[in-house]
């Protein structure tokens, strides 16, 4: 029997240099007394910088290089307007990044409102522009910080299999992932000064950023596989620790997306969300050192939710071959995904019981229960929602399948719109009853974010905005390792 991806899920896009568009000319004018020099002239160039949430990458600020040192104490969020978007922070900083406070230096970093629609970089079928959808996340920053996120609307339909109608890019509301440039212009408004003393006159002129920084994301390589024995190609990203020492040894995650993210853009997976991106994070990084293995499937039939032995087995290649190539331990390789990703997860788990030492799955199911009592044996997280008509009883039934095989399992229901800190406690108490395979369902009616309506489609979807935010089930990951 097919098994076939639950529903397509968040998509994000790569963001690409824009042309600049500085103006040129320091024309002066004097005003109260100060000879003031004309803005334009003295920004050197603008960065636009993107973050990953819950629900994307989203465009969340600008830094404007100066040609001497901006004394921060006299910006304000006033002094800059950029162009279809809110400015809720304004500071000097000595490099063109975020910081928790400014300091003085020749960048003025202007912090943008990620609800704003024009913040959204990709478009599919599930991202609306509406801004009225809100709901706190968290975003794989430079910081890995908890931060407000708007959330897209749905207007895909479900079939009876659980999977959109008409497939990816098909019919029933889906489309394919499409990819916009992160690119912003900026004007400053409001008069800047320097360390120096000198006052730079307000410019209505807008300029365009020129660079693009896109945190985390700009950290993985894209690389291309081709499987000797089944003659398939795969591209993927690979994240290795930024002090990668041959003589250590290092963990692995896998990182599978959602049937609705295929592409043949390998940066998709990366942009979608939190399931790839949040394992690189600096903060993760300086816990859990680790290796990050995420494919880039260009449809079902190299994804290997259906089952597809040689999809399975081009993807055990890929991983066999890094293990060969990197000092990758064996013993700590994990694998998780959210819905066809899950899915995919599950077809390896019996496929190859042996390979992965933990598997953290997100929204998925499997229809031949029969198929998957090899799980039994595993070390197993599963986060499902309520609301999910898929998705729920086909994990319950897994769950229940594997039970009467002999695996301990934890059951707990938890509200799904707790921020990251408020997850804490749930997870360090399923993670002290020690079972090697922990259930959690989302209480229904939680986990929508507001905005979305409360159907199944929603409630899919919204599942891995919540599951990846979980630092205690990303620690218990790390914590299993094969005998």
């Amino acid at each position: 029997m097919k098994r076939r991806s639950l529903l397509a899920g968040i998509v994000a896009a790569t963001a690409v240099p824009a042309v600049a568009g500085c103006s040129s000319g320091p024309a002066r004018s004097s005003v109260a007394g100060l000879q003031l020099a004309a803005s334009s002239g003295h920004i050197v160039e603008g960065t636009a910088i993107t973050e990953v949430f819950g629900d994307g990458q989203k465009l969340t600020a600008v830094a404007l290089e100066y040609d001497t040192e901006i004394d921060a104490a006299k910006l304000s969020p006033a002094t800059f307007k950029v162009t279809d978007r809110t400015v809720t922070d304004v500071y000097a900083n000595t490099a063109a990044a975020k910081a928790g406070h400014g300091t003085n230096g020749r960048y003025v970093i202007i912090e943008l409102s990620p609800l704003d629609d024009a913040a959204r970089l990709y478009e599919d079928g599930f991202s609306g522009s509406s801004s009225s959808s809100q709901q706190p996340t968290a975003s794989a920053s430079a910081s890995a910080s908890a931060s407000a996120s708007a959330s897209p609307s749905s207007s895909a339909t479900v079939s009876p299999s659980g999977s959109p109608s008409g497939g990816p890019g098909g019919g029933g509301g889906m489309k394919s992932p499409t990819l916009k440039t992160a690119s912003a212009e900026v004007a400053q408004v409001g008069t800047v000064t320097t360390t120096g003393g000198e006052v730079y006159a307000a410019n209505s002129t807008a300029i365009t950023t020129s660079k693009v920084d896109n945190l985390i994301v700009d950290d993985f390589q894209q690389l291309k596989y081709t499987d000797a024995d089944t003659g398939r190609s795969l591209q993927y990203n690979l994240f290795v620790p930024k002090n990668y020492d041959k003589s250590k040894s290092y963990p692995m995650v896998l990182f599978m997306h959602d049937g609705g993210t295929a592409s043949t853009n390998p940066l998709i997976t990366l942009t979608q969300g939190l399931g790839a991106a949040i394992w690189a994070t600096p903060s993760e990084q300086a816990k859990h050192e680790c290796f990050v293995l995420a494919p880039q499937f260009t449809g079902e039939d190299d994804e290997g939710s259906d089952g597809n032995a040689p999809a399975l087995k081009t993807i055990k290649g890929l991983i066999d071959s890094l293990v060969g190539k990197y000092s990758i331990d064996r013993k700590r390789l994990y694998t998780t995904g959210q819905s066809g990703g899950t899915i995919t997860s599950i077809a390896l788990d019996f496929t190859y019981p042996d390979l992965f030492a933990a598997s953290f799955l997100v929204a998925g199911q499997w229809d031949d229960l029969s198929q998957v009592k090899p799980l039994a044996r595993q070390k197993i997280w599963a986060v499902v929602s309520q609301g999910d008509e898929q998705a729920y009883p086909g994990m319950t039934g897994i769950m229940d399948t594997i039970e009467k095989a002999g695996a301990k399992i934890s059951r707990a229901v938890w509200d799904g719109q707790l921020t990251p800190g408020e997850f804490a406690p749930y997870a360090a108490r399923m993670r002290a009853e020690n079972t090697p395979v922990n259930f959690v369902a989302l209480k229904e009616g939680t986990v929508v974010w507001p905005g979305l309506t409360e159907n199944s489609v929603d409630n899919h979807v919204c599942t891995w905005r919540a599951a990846y935010t979980i630092e205690g089930i990303r620690d218990w990951l790390f914590e299993q390792e094969k005998k």
